[in-house]
């Protein structure tokens, strides 16, 4: 019976630590299970604190881009570099401006605990793209030169050129169509070009082309210092500006702001304006001064005294700008038109054109150069004039980089010297409007 028991109390001892040995597993298999568990937790909240800083990074660098498109498209100050603070991280912009493509790169990079994400923008600037291939283009109504008027540079028109003693063209002269016409006028070729083309060139002992002379029906023209062709008509060519064009700027100056019903700048006062649509006339007094900062639509006339300046602001950089009139414009003695490049008011001249041009654009009808779309009298330094539907009129000592009209009339000793950087003309609605996004991407 003892042996028995003993058995029994053996077989019970063995079953109680075979329990315990299991119970001892399962906890173990347990704790593994929760360590693990628990070190998937911690990793996942790891990741999810990464995530979510890299998160603020990622919204740090870009508030940095939009806060420089801000002020891009604003004309606020826009440093080449700058940081700021947001929130427990940091932005830093940096700007790189490529001034022949027109374009920006602005790189921010947003910095939030040591986790940095770097955005990067392209801008480009959205402009109206003209071409002005000649000093003087003219349409239907032609050319009347009076004596001592100087072009340096070509001329086309589609309509007569016609000039007076000693009248001088460095250039070619081209009158087209099958009555094109041009008519004592001494084309020279000192600074290139030199050579006419019409159907008729005429003039006698008061013709003098150094270069060749074209013609379809007839020449008589005492000098030719090149060859004598016949040829046929040069065709006709249209006006650089369309009217789409013109209307894209008048909405943009509409889009500035609440209209304003006319405007007048006194006497020596100074003053910003544009975009902006002028309801009436716009009159700048003797020596007052305007900076343009955007495209301005006048309805009425335009009316510039002596001595009066206006300039593009410097944010239209290699951007032109434009003042487009329903009326006459009328420019008095002595007026600067400038671009972007400013005004030198130690020697009252603009200073040397980077490519920015101002233009005063008149939509006034008039067949007549004494009643002109626009007048421009003596010893005005001007950018571009151009009339789309009538007369240009340049009174003797006028001086001015390009000239377009449907008609044009230049007094004695009028001037236009044109200048090269006209063929590529890029007109912006204004510091900030001329500017589009291309493209945006994380690049870290």
């Amino acid at each position: 019976m003892e042996n028995k028991k003993n058995i029994k109390r053996s077989l019970s001892g063995k079953k109680g630590f075979a329990a315990l040995y299991i119970a001892i597993v399962v906890l173990i298999i347990m704790l593994g299970i929760a360590m693990s568990l628990a070190f998937l937790v911690v990793n996942q909240q790891k990741i999810i604190g990464n995530s979510l800083t890299s998160y603020k990074s990622f919204s740090a660098a870009e508030a940095g881009i939009e806060d420089a498109l801000l002020r891009l498209t604003k004309g606020m100050n826009l440093p080449s570099s700058y940081t700021l603070t947001l929130g427990s991280g940091t932005f830093n912009v940096v700007i790189l401006s490529d001034i022949i493509e027109g374009t920006k790169t602005i790189t921010s990079t947003g910095n939030v605990n040591s986790r940095i994400r770097k955005v990067q923008v392209v801008c480009r600037i959205s402009t109206t793209d003209l071409s002005f291939h000649y000093g003087i283009q003219v349409g239907d109504l032609g050319l009347q030169m009076n004596g001592n008027a100087v072009v340096h540079g070509n001329i086309f028109s589609n309509g007569p050129i016609t000039g007076d003693s000693n009248t001088k063209i460095y250039g070619d002269a081209i009158s087209a169509g099958p009555s094109g016409l041009i008519n004592t006028m001494n084309i020279k070729d000192d600074e290139g070009g030199g050579s006419a083309w019409a159907a008729t060139i005429t003039g006698g002992n008061k013709c003098v082309i150094d270069g060749d002379a074209h013609y379809t029906t007839s020449i008589d023209c005492d000098t030719v210092g090149g060859s004598i062709s016949p040829g046929t008509p040069v065709t006709p060519q249209d006006m650089p500006i369309t009217q789409d064009e013109i209307d894209d700027w008048q909405k943009e100056a509409e889009d500035g702001g609440t209209p304003i019903a006319g405007y007048s700048l006194g006497g020596n006062d100074e003053d910003s304006l544009g975009p902006i649509k002028v309801d009436g006339d716009m009159s700048l007094d003797s020596n007052a001064e305007l900076t343009v900062t955007g495209t301005i639509w006048v309805t009425g006339d335009l009316s510039l005294t002596s001595n009066v300046k206006v300039q593009l602001d410097s944010g239209y950089g290699i951007l032109s700008g434009v003042i487009v009139v329903e009326g006459q414009i009328f420019v008095d003695s002595n007026v600067v038109l400038c671009g972007s490049e400013g005004f030198k008011e130690a020697v009252k001249e603009c200073y040397p054109s980077t490519g920015s041009y101002l233009m005063l654009l008149s939509t006034y009808p008039s067949v007549f150069s004494a009643n002109p779309a626009i007048s421009a009298k003596s010893n005005t330094e001007t950018a571009v004039l151009y009339a789309s539907a009538g007369f240009v009129s340049l009174d003797s000592s006028a001086a001015l980089k390009e000239a377009t009209g449907l008609g044009i009339y230049m007094a004695s000793n009028a001037e236009v010297t044109y200048e090269t950087g006209l063929v590529d003309a890029r007109f912006g609605s204004g510091p900030g409007g001329g500017w589009q996004v291309a493209s945006w991407k994380e690049i870290e």
